[in-house]
């Protein structure tokens, strides 16, 4: 699976958000860094989610790109 993910870099490091998972977000002290982390959040990110809708009667839909 891929997601597009937004990178932001200042003094401190670099921000990394995947706009298409709201509040998924990490950061780094380098670029690869920040995105190993954005992987793992967005493995736990995916992990709540199946959690929350455990139960629940759920429907997929595609959408074209």
């Amino acid at each position: 699976m891929t997601f597009k993910v937004a990178i932001a870099r200042d003094e401190d490091g670099v921000s990394v958000w995947v706009p298409g998972l709201p509040g998924c977000w990490s950061q780094g002290a380098t670029e690869a860094e920040a995105l190993a982390n954005i992987q793992a959040a967005i493995t736990e990110y995916l992990a709540v989610r199946d959690e929350l809708l455990d139960g629940a009667d759920v429907r997929e839909v595609e959408v074209a790109a």
